[in-house]
């Protein structure tokens, strides 16, 4: 099996029968938890978005004031902002009349022999339509989790929408000083993986840290999002070495583990597109994807284009970026092969 680009054709696109399975993997979590390809909220018009945030000061134990004092000197807080940028996501399918029509024309199996039976794809635009579609999820869920955030300053090269690794790494300003929740883990590849070198501490160091900082503050919504590597490390530290039982629950339709630590029940989000040598903790109550809703058209939408021959042709389209609120309320654990 392989893509194709260009027109789809009754050549290049054969039909086949029996029951149709996927062979890639499909599944978007993070993406699905936070809103898919069709929640989150408008971008307001703009390719570039924006939200707020605060901090207090630090808790003093000794800003107690005498009777009869005159009134302190007056203080207040500075809001401070941060942004992301709409990526463009557009495909295209085109299918020839006669691939349409022809619905009974099938391949031949190996040797050569012809099988009759039911043809599952009666309608092959629309079927190529919806793996578009699919493949921008995966696409986009990849985005939200290593992007690199690139506003150009001219139509020569696309946007990009940052993603939570970027921005967990980038920081944030609190008093002046700009903190961020990384815990970098040394590992030796001559004599051992990065996977062996996770430890306990590392993982709860790194959620303690996220904590102090204001994140994790919902329950339901702290998660660890992990790769496959690292989710066997995790099982191994949190499940087995505890004779923990483990349980599942719901979140924005994704079904998680979770397991139980020092800062509550945490969830685990097994994702594909976690980098292997990466482990983020996030506040998911605080990530949304943002769309810019284009007008009598809405957001990931396919349309037909214009006629150019003998053939149908569709595009899908739809801009949208991550808000990942608080910096300091995600956390990343990576790791350092001093081998190297």
């Amino acid at each position: 099996m392989a893509g194709i680009t260009g027109q789809g054709t009754t050549y290049n696109l054969p039909n086949f029968v029996g029951e149709l399975h996927g062979v890639s993997p499909e599944d978007t979590p993070l993406l699905s938890a936070i809103g898919g390809l069709t929640g989150g909220r408008s971008a307001n018009g703009s390719t570039v978005f924006t939200w707020q945030t605060y901090d207090l000061r630090d808790a003093d134990d000794s800003r107690q004031r005498t009777e009869g004092a005159n009134a302190p000197q007056a203080e207040g807080r500075v809001r401070g902002n941060d942004y992301n940028v709409l990526e463009i996501h557009q495909e295209a399918a085109e299918v020839s009349y006669t691939k349409l029509a022809a619905t009974n024309v099938v391949g031949t199996v190996a040797g050569g022999k012809s099988v009759l039976g039911a043809q599952p794809v009666q309608d092959e635009l629309s079927w190529q339509v919806a793996q578009a579609l699919k493949q921008v999820a995966r696409d986009v869920e990849k985005g939200f989790i290593t992007g690199q955030r690139t506003l150009p300053s001219d139509n020569s090269s696309p946007r990009k929408t940052g993603g939570l690794i970027e921005a967990i790494e980038r920081g944030q300003v609190v008093n002046g000083t700009t903190k961020s929740n990384v815990v970098e883990v040394e590992f030796d590849s001559g004599s051992g993986t990065f996977a062996a070198a996770l430890t306990e501490d590392d993982v709860l160091d790194l959620m303690q840290m996220v904590w102090d900082n204001g994140g994790l503050v919902e329950g339901e919504t702290r998660t660890l999002i992990t790769n496959s590597t690292l989710k066997r490390a995790l099982t191994k530290l949190f499940i087995k070495d505890r004779n923990y039982q483990e349980v599942s629950r719901n979140v924005g339709g994704v079904n998680l583990q979770t397991i139980e630590t020092d800062f509550g029940r945490v969830n685990i989000m097994l994702d594909r597109y976690m980098p292997a040598d990466k482990l983020v903790v996030a506040s998911l109550n605080e990530l949304a994807p943002v769309y810019l809703e284009i007008p009598g058209k809405g957001h990931f939408f396919a349309e037909p284009l214009a006629k150019n021959g003998a053939a149908e042709r569709v595009q899908l389209y739809g801009e949208i970026g991550l808000e990942f609120g608080a910096a300091l309320h995600h956390g990343l654990i990576k790791f350092t092969d001093t081998a190297a």
